[in-house]
């Protein structure tokens, strides 16, 4: 049933009789969306995933599920898992938890478990391989069985079996030709004979095609409406859909209701927590962003005698990505512009959160003046009367729309565009005392990288994200993030250089299967601007005396020495990486466990990484098409200790 009741994005009528609530679906992989009213807005979801820290991802999940019980809807519609790696200029990048299936299925799992365990059901999507917005009702992916399975499915099936999540929303484009709403070799196959899954599979909107072929490949609910599963008693008269078959939709649906303890517990409105969920807010974004160049420029001194702040509106606010993760921010939005995208007008938000103020508090002693930017040579006029500059570069974004390259494009002014990168080489050629603050949706393209003194990348930073970024500018939280992307140099050097598109289905051939995000990097020797899992901080740290073992059961252990060698405190995140054994074909390397460690200054410790081969990340695992189930293969195997993708040394070696 379509409606808006509760301000949700769908309805599905309760039944009085039987006590069973009505369910009140909501968009919002970053908060609660649509128009339920006021929410926490949230740092992006791959700002969570830049933390590397799962306890906090799971209070990420928590505030999810306690604005929705607030707002008195129950069925939550974020999760989105798609592998960010195979088109990093995704218009919704940022609600996605970035380019490798282990972390990014974890971070996830993380997420769905909080918001359950509010006693709510929580979505994982787009199943699968949704990865471009460009026509994606038309976009037919191909790709082959074990690359799918060891990549873009395996984040899916972290999160199915970790956080038993009770639903799951088909994609809108094709996999090998077929639709992934009446897809039965993804839905039947995949999700629900393979990964035993019990929730119920829904549409994303108007997602549907047919009634029977999508609900005898396992669609459970169409929505908005009923323009297809309306004829479904007709279907089921015809023959075309048994009984059964209703039964077991019906019967997953309320299932779920009960498995989250929902029908216990049901919604009504109520009130945000707004302090305890905007701590975590402000947690997130400054153990999320991540520091990716520092001159020797950060942090700022207390005695600094000038600032230049400059960007646009970075004296209200910071910016927000558009499309359903739009979230109206608790206390209401700093600055609302519109933006015409793809027939459609979509709000460009900016979050009450002002970057010029919380600069101004950490500095009251100096001269803070403000440039919106719009003229180049205003502000590089500024930049050389001032100490310090401070660039706020912010890029929207917004599905059914993807970047058309990794520059600073200018999305909401296209008859007027702010040249942004033009803005910061004027800046920093005026000033190298110039910092960059990026608020965006991932990887993003620097041609002026190495004229400015420091640069963050801040994601969106949600609606307490200027307090964080101050603090780590002035040197009040050392940044510990670490990228979950890797960013390319540029559009040149993906598997893709250009994105498909087209007015009736067309392929997009993931032809470099295994070799996805820093795998693709690694495997044909391309120098990334940044690789994945990099990440400064104004403290130093050492691993030294590894060593590896594997014991029965395929149980990996990593023992290394983390010495915290600086004069700050800080936290580093402890990457383990594995070598396949050659025969497999595999790329370079791959993340199969990680470690977040915070360390006095002049402390040391010992850190231990258990990695369990039988998980269901599958880390030692690769998959065999001839048994189409997961194996381990006899051989030896290398394994990575280090702080990214492209700084590791050999452990050791292990042999199965």
């Amino acid at each position: 049933t379509t409606g808006v009741a509760r301000g949700a994005a769908g309805y599905v009528p309760g039944i009085p009789r039987m006590g069973f609530p009505p369910l009140y679906l909501v968009d919002g992989s970053v908060g609660v969306g649509n128009a339920t009213g006021e929410s926490t807005a949230l740092p992006s979801a791959l700002a969570s995933a830049a933390t590397w820290d799962l306890e906090l991802a799971y209070r990420y999940g928590v505030v999810l599920g306690k604005d929705m019980r607030a707002h008195g809807v129950n069925v939550h519609l974020g999760g989105n898992v798609n592998l960010v790696g195979r088109e990093p200029r995704n218009g919704r990048a940022f609600e996605t938890k970035g380019e490798d299936p282990i972390l990014a299925g974890r971070i996830n799992a993380a997420h769905l478990r909080g918001t359950q365990d509010q006693n709510v059901v929580a979505c994982i999507k787009h199943f699968a391989l949704n990865d471009q917005e460009t026509d994606r009702t038309m976009a037919s992916v191909i790709i082959d069985e074990r690359a799918a399975r060891e990549t873009d499915l395996l984040a899916f099936e972290i999160g199915v079996k970790d956080a038993g999540v009770q639903s799951v929303m088909a994609g809108y484009n094709l996999v090998s030709g077929a639709w992934c709403s009446e897809n039965d070799a993804l839905l039947d196959g995949v999700l629900k004979q393979d990964w035993g899954f019990a929730g119920f599979v829904l549409s994303d909107w108007y997602g549907t095609h047919s009634c029977a072929p999508a609900a005898m490949a396992g669609l459970d609910m169409e929505m908005p409406g009923s323009a297809f599963f309306g004829g479904m008693r007709a279907a089921i008269e015809s023959g075309l859909v048994p009984q059964a078959r209703l039964d077991d939709m019906v019967h997953r649906i309320v299932r779920a209701v009960f498995a989250v303890g929902l029908y216990d517990h049901p919604t009504s409105p109520g009130t945000v927590d707004a302090e305890a969920n905007l701590a975590v807010a402000r947690a997130v974004a400054e153990q999320g962003t991540v520091l990716l160049r520092n001159e020797g420029q950060l942090p700022l001194s207390p005695g600094v005698r000038s600032i230049a702040v400059i960007g646009p509106h970075a004296d209200v606010g910071v910016i927000a990505g558009g499309g359903s993760a739009d979230v109206v921010p608790i206390g209401g939005s700093a600055l609302v512009e519109r933006s015409s995208v793809m027939g459609s007008i979509f709000p460009v938000r900016w979050l009450p959160s002002s970057p010029l103020a919380a600069i101004r508090a950490k500095a009251p002693g100096a001269t803070v003046r403000f440039l919106d930017g719009a003229s180049a040579a205003e502000a590089a006029a500024l930049a050389a009367q001032s100490e310090v500059v401070i660039v706020f570069a912010a890029q929207w974004s917004v599905e059914a729309l993807d970047r058309p390259d990794l520059g600073l494009v200018d999305l909401v002014h296209p008859a007027s565009p702010l040249d942004q990168d033009a803005l910061i080489r004027a800046v920093a050629s005026a000033n190298p005392r110039t910092i960059v603050v990026l608020e965006g949706p991932g990887a993003q393209a620097m041609p002026w990288l190495s004229s400015v003194g420091a640069v963050l990348a801040a994601w969106y930073p949600g609606q307490r994200g200027a307090e964080a970024i101050a603090g780590i500018l002035f040197g009040d939280v050392n940044p510990s993030g670490k990228l979950p992307i890797t960013f390319p140099r540029n559009s040149a050097d993906l598997p893709r250089p250009t994105i498909g598109s087209g007015t009736t289905p067309f392929d997009v051939r993931y032809d470099e299967g295994l070799r996805t995000g820093y795998r693709w990097f690694d495997a044909q020797a391309i120098e990334p601007l940044f690789p994945f899992g990099f990440g400064l901080s104004y403290t130093t740290f050492t691993l030294s005396g590894a060593t590896v073992s594997l014991a029965s059961g395929d149980q990996l252990t990593v023992t290394v020495d983390l010495a915290n060698t600086g004069a700050r405190s800080g936290a580093e995140v402890v990457q383990v990486y594995l070598s396949m054994p050659a025969s497999l074909g595999e790329p370079p390397r791959r993340l199969v466990g990680w470690k977040k460690v915070t360390l006095a200054a002049g402390a040391r410790e010992k850190v231990t990484i258990v990695v369990d081969g039988n998980s269901s990340a599958h880390p030692l695992g690769y998959w065999d098409t001839a048994t189409r189930s997961w194996s381990i293969a006899p051989g030896e195997y290398g394994v990575y200790v280090g702080n990214s993708s492209r700084s590791l040394s050999l452990a050791g070696t292990v042999r199965r």
